[in-house]
């Protein structure tokens, strides 16, 4: 199952492995729980700590548990745990085997105190990005508190449970058999939710911290290169952030950040939180931001106010917080959200494999979307509002060689048709004849482009373009002196990567010239 070079890493991270553990499978004669069973048994032989067992009884086969001698942890993987996966895995077995999580003791508490009974399922697929961060948060927390148990679904593997519970989006996650949450989480995210109290806590925390000189909101590679570059200046530095990583952490494959080949959005984004942590910068995630208050004199300080009802107080600050994908605001597509309308082809693709689907948008984002979606599903069309689509000749013409797509032109979405429970059509315009057309299909992929998160910024001092995004100068400082914006938030144009970090560090630079400066 496992090659040699996989092996060989593999074999040098279970050294890290103190105590005796075993895996626990059940399995039956189907293709997959051979294929399991010849994982299992590589990773077996790699480690004299670990026993292979066959007698597993769970009703989901092919799956397995980890669990130490006399003790079960609560870890369980349902299906085969490779691709963006395999990392849980791998943490799974250094954790359940003694080595110590990358977490705060504080968390850790937070955990271990944790009273009730949490039995967690988790649906993923093997291509989602967004899913390891979720399956290995759970995993952890099954680790450490015996009330916590977790199991990791393959959604594509389990098809009848999916259908029977209609899971339409990964990760999806069921708490006692409850719909619990969807999309990304964090451990941070999901301990505030089960742990009411956190939140208020964290808060009344945050609070009480010390003025900034300068105060980075927002996460992104706009708001790691501002926090950088602030924090090399020897100035006292925080960055708040919903979520660190930003629109990055839903990034499939990244090929143009120069001197980078080839990356995923995940892995940047743990990459630029390292970096930030190598120098002395507060970083306060699950924070966003819901009201500027700006300062009352020249050279005072602004204040920033939090949904979580915290406030920040900082000499400069540095708006960074990005933006969204833009939805199509027609009837049924809240209604019909993560029901079968979605945003990341790449992560709820392989939930519906064999069905049909309708790609919006015919843009590099759509057409790829569209290209790959062929591949898993049985049939995608295409829709583009203008009369011709806007992407790379050269993926044009891959998407025009697949069998299974058609492309509908000069057509505007009306409507997300469902029957309820989940999607089952659309509706569009032809926008040359105005006739009306439906398209049955079971899924609905947006991809028309992002919108600035800027919303909290409206009424205040800070300017904004007639699409909402905020106008800065040639040093990144807003109309508001003192306030400088970065990243795709702001009215620079090409929302791109390595345009973004370049712009936070301009910005971060300009906050600091200002502040010297009065």
């Amino acid at each position: 199952m496992l090659d040699a070079n996989l092996k060989s890493q593999l074999n040098a991270y279970l050294q890290k492995v103190t105590q005796p553990f075993e895996i626990v499978a059940s399995l039956d004669d189907g293709a997959k729980s051979q294929e399991l069973h010849g994982l299992l048994k590589d990773i077996a032989e790699l480690s004299d700590k670990i026993t292979l067992r066959l007698d597993g009884q769970d009703a989901r086969k092919p799956s397995f548990a980890l669990n130490r001698p006399g003790e079960e942890t609560g870890v369980v993987f349902a299906g085969i745990p490779t691709g963006h996966e395999f990392t849980s895995l791998v943490l799974a077995l250094l954790q359940v085997g003694g080595h110590p999580p990358k977490v705060s003791d504080e968390t850790i508490e937070q955990i271990k105190s944790l009273e009730g009974e949490f039995l967690f399922e988790t649906y993923y697929s093997l291509s989602c990005q967004n899913c390891p961060d979720v399956v290995q948060a759970l995993n952890l927390m099954a680790v450490l508190n015996p009330n916590v148990r977790h199991v990791a679904i393959d959604g594509a593997l389990f098809q009848a449970e999916v259908e029977e519970r209609q899971v339409l989006s990964v990760p999806s996650i069921y708490l006692n058999g409850q719909p619990f949450d969807q999309g990304r989480m964090s451990l941070e995210q999901i301990l505030a939710k089960v742990d009411t109290g956190a939140a208020e806590r964290e808060a009344a925390k945050l609070s009480e911290k010390d003025a900034f000189d300068v105060l980075v909101v927002g996460g992104g590679p706009a708001g790691a290169a501002a926090a950088v570059y602030a924090a090399r200046k020897g100035i006292r530095t925080g960055v708040a952030a919903e979520r660190f990583g930003g629109q990055v952490l839903d990034t499939m494959s990244i090929e143009n950040f120069i001197s980078v080949s080839h990356t995923e959005g995940p892995k940047l984004a743990a990459a630029l939180e390292e970096h930030v942590k190598d120098y002395d910068v507060d970083i306060m995630n699950l924070q966003r931001a819901v009201k500027l208050v700006p300062a009352s004199t020249q050279g005072g300080e602004h204040e920033v106010v939090f949904e979580s009802g915290a406030s920040l107080k900082s000499k400069t600050l540095v708006l960074a917080t990005g933006a969204r994908w833009r939805e199509m605001n027609v009837p049924g597509e809240n209604e019909y959200r993560n029901k079968g309308v979605a945003y990341c082809p790449h992560c709820d693709g392989p939930l519906f494999k064999g069905k049909r689907v309708a790609v919006i948008g015919g843009g590099n984002s759509g057409v790829e979307a569209a290209i790959d979606l062929a591949g898993i599903v049985g049939h995608v069309t295409l829709i583009e509002f203008m009369d011709e689509m806007r992407a790379d000749a050269v993926l044009q013409k891959k998407l025009r060689s697949l069998p299974n797509v058609d492309i509908i032109l000069g057509a505007r979405t009306t409507e997300v048709n469902g029957d309820g429970q989940r999607v089952n059509g659309l509706t569009y315009e032809e926008r040359a004849s105005g006739e009306i057309k439906r398209v049955d299909l079971e899924g609905i992929f947006v991809q028309i482009g992002l919108v600035p998160n800027t919303e909290w910024l409206k009424g205040s001092p800070v300017e904004l373009s007639e699409r909402g995004e905020i106008i800065t100068d040639a040093r990144g400082m807003t109309t508001l002196p003192g306030v400088f914006a970065a990243g795709d938030v702001t009215v620079v144009p090409y929302k791109q990567i390595v345009i973004a970090m370049g712009e936070g560090a301009k910005a971060s630079l300009g906050a600091f010239d200002y502040m010297i400066r009065q």
